[in-house]
């Protein structure tokens, strides 16, 4: 009787340290702003109308994104993601009010996944952090956040004139059960298509820059399907 209890313990005891520890992904969305640092020009009036523009469709390109994240690389990492209806779904997420809230839709750049809110992460953000993983302290282990933006990088110019990339962000940061961060990293790829440069002004119309996007967005998913397993690594300090 001994020995049947004392194989049931070691079997419990393996069973329980074989089993992955549990993610909530609390945030899940992209940006219309196209950042434009690398050029100089982030204060050109043009391309705030772009962002604010409801024909600037992005929602096709998230969703491309986010059943990547689900479907491919979640299958990559050291832990499991709870449902999203369990997230989404939750009456205290539901009823969260972040810190630095933004509203998307025709009148703001910022696009969520459908259920997901807009959640700050990062420099200053640790409210919203620390919120996000005491509300779910009691079903995952952590919470993570995502996202995806754009910015337009230098391609071959002489004299102001010449061709720009669209170059395609993730970022991903994972924080534990009491908000402190885990790891967080951001990895960028550049589209094969290219548009102008004129004069030192990008040509930005939307029938070109959608297809710059979904072009970066293709070689950042390829990117990331060899690598993410490598990034997350540090999950193990979950």
């Amino acid at each position: 009787m001994k020995k049947v209890l004392l194989i049931l313990t070691v079997l419990f005891a393996l069973n329980s340290y074989s089993q992955k520890k549990k993610v909530a992904v609390v945030s899940f969305y992209t940006d219309k702003t196209i950042d434009l640092s690398e050029l100089g020009l982030n204060g050109l009036a043009a391309i705030a109308d772009l962002g604010n523009n409801p024909n600037f469709n992005l929602s096709p390109i998230l969703e491309k994104y986010h059943n990547a994240f689900f479907n491919d690389y979640a299958k990559k990492f050291p832990f499991d993601l709870l449902p999203e209806t369990e997230v989404t779904q939750k009456p205290e997420y539901i009823a969260f009010t972040p810190k630095f809230a933004r509203e998307g839709g025709e009148s703001g750049t910022i696009i969520n996944y459908p259920g997901y809110k807009y959640i700050y992460e990062g420099m200053n953000g640790s409210a919203n952090e620390v919120a996000s993983a005491q509300m779910f302290k009691d079903t995952a282990d952590g919470v993570l956040f995502t996202e995806i933006h754009f910015a337009v990088v230098k391609g071959f110019a002489v004299g102001g004139t010449g061709t720009i990339k669209m170059k395609a962000y993730a970022r991903i940061a994972l924080y534990d059960k009491t908000g402190k961060k885990v790891f967080a990293f951001s990895e960028g790829a550049n589209s094969k298509k290219t548009g102008t440069i004129v004069g030192g002004v990008p040509v930005l119309s939307l029938d070109k820059v959608l297809p710059m996007c979904e072009s970066a967005l293709e070689e950042l998913l390829k990117d990331l399907d060899e690598k993410v397993e490598k990034l997350v690594k540090k999950a193990d300090k979950l």
